[in-house]
């Protein structure tokens, strides 16, 4: 029987400290931390700085340039999905959920989007025709608006957006200042494949889902 490892609390907090690249040597490359610490977060709220800009720079000092992040993401090596800026290949662990969503999707959910097929028709149409496009510039023709005791409450068109994610058949593709740019995911094209088992493994993309 496997001993069990027991760490002392200073043991665990190194651990901690080390995992989120907080020790020395600092790290120099923009991609290679989000990759390390496997999702960045793009809160635009910026009571200092853009929360995405603060965690780099605690890791990477004063030669982090913002404007490294937003190359990334302009080229489509970072990518937007479900709340948080990760690396293109990762993409790949999620393909699986995405296809199997009409099963997996909270029954309400599913409802929703059935009542509103038109709507997710439309979408999918104006982003064919002239996408990439922002939230703000997408018609809303929600048949059963968007009910939630949250802040979500009535924002039809980006929740219906958010489910044609979860689905794959939309993505974000790129950003104007801090809109998001959706258009169809087949034409965004941001995923790098993973065609075999090395490849995957040396990407460590088996522990990053």
């Amino acid at each position: 029987m496997t001993r069990a490892h027991r760490l002392t609390p200073a043991d665990a907090r190194r651990v901690a400290v080390r995992a989120q690249l907080l020790t020395a040597p600092r790290p120099t490359d923009v991609l290679d931390v989000v990759r390390h610490l496997a999702v960045l977060q793009p809160d635009p709220t910026s009571a200092v700085a853009p929360s995405a800009d603060v965690v780099l720079w605690s890791r990477i000092g004063v030669g982090y340039d913002p404007r490294e992040l937003q190359d990334l993401v302009d080229r489509q090596r970072l990518v937007h999905l479900r709340g948080f800026l990760r690396p293109a290949e990762d993409v790949a662990l999620f393909r699986a959920e995405m296809a199997a969503w009409d099963v997996t999707a909270r029954p309400g959910v599913r409802e929703w989007l059935a009542d509103n097929s038109a709507a997710r028709d439309d979408v999918l149409d104006v982003l064919r025709a002239d996408g990439p496009l922002p939230a703000a510039a997408i018609p809303d023709t929600c048949a059963r608006p968007r009910r939630s005791s949250g802040w979500n409450d009535g924002r039809n068109v980006r929740m219906l957006l958010d489910v044609l994610v979860a689905r794959g058949d939309v993505a974000v593709a790129g950003t104007e200042g801090r809109e998001k740019l959706w258009d169809l995911a087949e034409r965004a094209d941001v995923e790098q494949e993973v065609t075999d088992l090395a490849t995957w493994l040396e990407l460590d993309l088996v522990d990053r889902r």
